[in-house]
């Protein structure tokens, strides 16, 4: 039996990384899984996004668990979107029980030079797109009085880090908006709102050239080693990335029964990093 039999869950960024291995647990705990992602590249990334290919595979890693996988393409950059997406929650699975907002991209920029678009891409996804995420499912959560609703913000959220001040201004905004739906929904006594605050993860975000070139500008080819020995100094743990299945689980504990009462609070998963937080 497990901790999450005749739920639904939406997550959105679901075809990969993180998205993808809190689908598969939350399958694996019973719930079925509505997956929300835009497989197209957003033009100020450098890396490839998630794919339509990598969003299948994702579903099928679902069915294999024995849920139900329900594939909803959708930017969240478009409230409209996310609307259809709940619809669709509600429609074929009956209703909306969680919600994992989790969609993301990050970039690395100095302030100084940083073009308008890096900015606005940045904000609209990372904030933005949480905000039209929570708001298309709250009314339906309001009217079942029950929901449980995480948002993914970053270690990045506690603490200023050098280029990547768009990065930080969006995942400190998580914090402000969660707290306060938080004490919006309270009244309802079913519905939580929280975020889980990861370090480093080892998703597709941290395996690309930009980022080796961030951590060791010195090289003219940085590789992830290179830049895996930067990382070290990081956390106090001593590892480089956690594995994404490290974050699903803090996501597994908010959703569940066993954090009924826990609202508007912060899970952070980095190996230490937020030890130094002040």
């Amino acid at each position: 039996m497990g901790k999450l039999d005749g739920k639904s869950a939406l997550i959105t960024g679901a075809a990969r990384g993180q998205g993808r291995a809190h689908a598969v647990l939350l399958a694996q705990e019973g719930a079925d899984i509505v997956l929300t992602d835009v497989p197209a590249s957003v033009e100020s990334v450098p890396y490839d996004l998630g794919t339509e290919e990598e969003l299948q595979e994702t579903a099928a890693l679902v069915e294999k668990e024995g849920a139900r996988a329900l594939v909803v393409k959708g930017d969240v950059r478009r409230s409209q979107d996310m609307r259809e997406a709940v619809a669709a929650a509600c429609d074929q699975l009956g209703k909306l029980d969680i919600l994992i907002a989790n969609a993301g991209i990050v970039t690395y920029h100095q302030m100084a030079d940083m073009d308008d678009a890096v900015w606005q891409d940045t904000i609209d996804v990372n904030l933005t797109g949480v905000a039209n995420t929570v708001r298309a499912a709250l009314p339906h959560m309001i009217d079942r009085r029950y929901g449980r609703i995480v948002v993914t913000s970053s270690a990045a959220a506690r603490q200023g880090l050098g280029n990547l001040g768009h990065y930080c201004a969006s995942k400190w905004g998580l914090l402000g908006m969660m707290k306060a739906v938080a004490l919006e929904v309270g009244p309802y006594g079913g519905i939580t709102c929280n975020a889980v605050l990861p370090g480093s993860v080892d998703t597709p975000m941290m395996h690309h050239q930009e980022v080796y070139r961030m951590f060791a500008p010195e090289l003219e080819n940085p590789t992830f080693d290179d830049m895996s020995e930067r990382l070290l100094g990081y956390a106090a743990m001593p590892v480089p990335l956690v594995d994404p299945i490290d974050i699903s689980h803090a996501v597994l504990y908010l959703v569940s029964d066993e954090a009924r009462y826990v609202s508007g609070a912060t899970i952070d998963v980095g190996a230490g990093m937020n030890a130094r937080y002040t």
